[in-house]
């Protein structure tokens, strides 16, 4: 077995292909959504930031300052935003985001009475929209609609219509024999004639009712108001599908005489892939495998995507680099494939492309989520924003986030600055007893936790009645061999979009079933690539299989227990993408065990 597995990786990697308000809340001005206006409203929403939501729109983030002034220092959930309409004429753009008007809901509206305003077709709407549901079709939610509808087609059919012959009545004619025949009832004559009702006289001239059949051009244009309304709610099938054709798209960079530790970790990512790939096969699921080498560039990625293979896919995973992404990304647009972006967190295809999933959460979402984790957490306990003086502090923008949510939330916290002299009989003046004790220091370095971790530990030990706690950061589980029995002694907390437990069951399995194939052991890096091979390939393969083209529908059942990666995506706006807000709670309790909880569970 190991020999064959190696045999075929190989083979792959040589021939690169295989087939297996904002603050202005306050403002006087008044906008009414009207078709005509030049303004709209943007709710902000956790984890965008105002590059994000002009990129969104497509205008400049100058844009956004000019008409709120306020953002510049920052914006809050919830608030509002000004935002200009975009036009063709302004951006000399024949596509984009210059194609919509974007348009804020109000109360009251309906699906039908916004498609009457602007006199575009709701199911154009609709199909503008793909995230538009009735739960997103609500207040204060922005929709876009098409600048240049096309027009519904007619389809042609065969109508039954009743036309008045006129027919001069014959001598010795009877209204009896008349309807006779004509195989018109005599009441109908009568309706049709009211001067039959004075008898009937050679001569007149009546009108006989016939009916014919005619070919006539119907519009397919929804115009019934409920049934307009009904499109919020219109559900797709879930119907598993017999194959699932995937492409892997990674940069084995075969050119290499030996691989680099970049591309041994993308190798790696492949491997841990396969075996998602067995283990679905194993449950049932058919899967056909392609897989090519995207190099560095361009060059390659436009071959690749003349593949027929590459477009008959239901599912695109892969590329690294964002000239890379782009191209993939517009291609799965066009050709409706879901296109998973497994790496890269600085993206900008998903916030306008319905097909695109990105996997690695952006800061500014991770941020918001570990801000919001925080407050949840430590609610209840005395709060110390520890600020450590660390010439390489990254932390500045979750700390301006959590001290954010805390204020909204009117939870109080404390701010004390380190002083490497004074910190160990100082730092205790902070504490209270009669509450438990947070310590959140500014700065995620080791020399910054190796300056406060031995104090602390000191503290707690000396003084169990103060409940110490620790609260930091996703990169500490790489410090794990230098303060791992002072996390356990504070009772430490870490947020991190990922987390693999070695004790679990499903990390050993896969360490196991990764050794027999491959005869090796994965990098020590955090986080493992070959698990998020595994983690990514077993959550899509899922979701797809079992829900076809619902799946968008089904992204919480998709029921794929994950070892490193957690997956919990949410669609950024009622026509983007999706990204991966999956946040996990790490905890280093104090009987040596450790706990890892989602976001969702706290």
């Amino acid at each position: 077995m190991n020999k064959i597995s190696t045999y075929i990786i190989a083979l792959i990697l040589a021939i690169g292909c295989s087939a297996v308000q904002a603050q202005n809340n306050k403002t006087t001005a008044i906008i009414t959504h009207e078709r005509d206006s030049n303004l709209f409203y943007h709710t902000i929403q956790r984890g965008e930031t105002v590059y994000s939501i002009a990129t969104m729109y497509g205008v400049k983030v100058n844009d956004i300052y000019k008409l709120n002034p306020e953002s510049k220092e920052g914006i809050k959930v919830g608030f509002k935003l000004m935002i200009p309409q975009l036009t063709p004429e302004a951006t000399g753009k024949s596509n984009g985001a210059a194609n919509y008007l974007f348009h804020t809901i109000k109360a009251k509206e309906t699906l039908y009475s916004v498609s009457r305003l602007y006199t575009v077709p709701a199911d154009q709407i609709a199909d503008a929209n793909p995230g538009l549901s009735a739960e997103t079709f609500s207040i204060g939610k922005t929709i876009r609609i098409p600048r240049n509808p096309h027009e519904e087609p007619s389809v042609e059919q065969v109508q039954t219509v009743t036309k008045d012959v006129p027919y001069t009545i014959q001598k010795k004619e009877t209204l009896f024999r008349i309807s006779k025949k004509f195989d018109v009832s005599t009441t109908e004559l009568i309706k049709r004639n009211p001067s039959l009702k004075d008898g009937v006289k050679a001569g007149a001239v009546i009108y006989i009712p016939v009916k014919e059949e005619q070919k006539v051009l119907v519009s397919t244009e929804i115009t019934d108001e409920k049934e307009v309304n009904a499109l919020l709610s219109r559900k797709k099938d879930s119907k598993k599908l017999p194959v699932v054709n995937v492409s892997l798209l990674l940069p084995f960079m075969t050119e290499e005489a030996y691989p680099s530790s970049n591309t041994s970790r993308f190798i790696e990512y492949y491997e841990g892939f396969l075996l998602a790939v067995d283990s679905m096969r194993n449950q049932g699921c058919s899967i056909n495998l392609s897989v090519f080498d995207t190099g560095n560039g361009t060059e390659k990625i436009n071959d690749i995507l003349k593949n027929p293979a590459v477009k008959e896919a239901d599912l695109l995973i892969g590329a690294v680099q964002n000239e890379q992404i782009h191209p993939v990304a517009k291609f799965a647009e066009k050709n409706k494939i879901r296109y998973v972006i497994p790496f890269t967190s600085k993206n900008d295809d998903v916030l306008s492309n319905p097909y695109v999933f990105q996997v690695n959460t952006p800061q500014s979402y991770l941020y918001s989520k570990a801000a919001q984790a925080g407050c949840e957490l430590f609610k209840n306990y005395n709060i110390i924003i520890l600020k450590v003086n660390d010439p390489q502090d990254d932390k500045k923008e979750f700390i301006q986030e959590l001290k954010t949510e805390l204020k909204q939330k009117k939870v109080s916290y404390k701010e004390y600055t380190y002083n490497a002299e004074t910190f160990a009989t100082e730092i205790e003046s902070q504490f209270v007893t009669d509450k438990p004790n947070v310590i959140i220091p500014t700065s995620g370095t080791l020399n910054a936790l190796n300056k406060i971790k031995t104090p602390l530990v000191t503290i707690s030990s000396n003084r169990p009645d103060y409940q110490l706690t620790l609260f930091g950061y996703p990169e500490w589980q790489t410090y794990t061999r230098d303060c791992l029995e002072e996390f356990y002694a504070l009772n430490t907390y870490i947020y991190s979009n990922f987390y693999a437990d070695n004790l679990s069951d499903g990390v050993k399995n896969f360490y196991q079933k990764y050794k027999t194939w491959f005869s090796k052991n994965p990098i020590n890096t955090f986080p493992k690539y070959g698990m998020l091979g595994f983690d990514t390939g077993m959550y899509f393969f899922k979701g797809v299989w079992t829900y076809g083209s619902n799946m968008e529908n089904n992204l919480k059942r998709t029921g794929h227990n994950s070892i490193q990666t957690g997956f919990n995506f949410e669609r950024v706006n009622n026509w983007g993408g999706f990204i991966n807000t999956n946040l996990f709670i790490v905890r280093y309790n104090k009987d040596f065990t450790i706990s890892r909880i989602q976001l969702n569970e706290l």
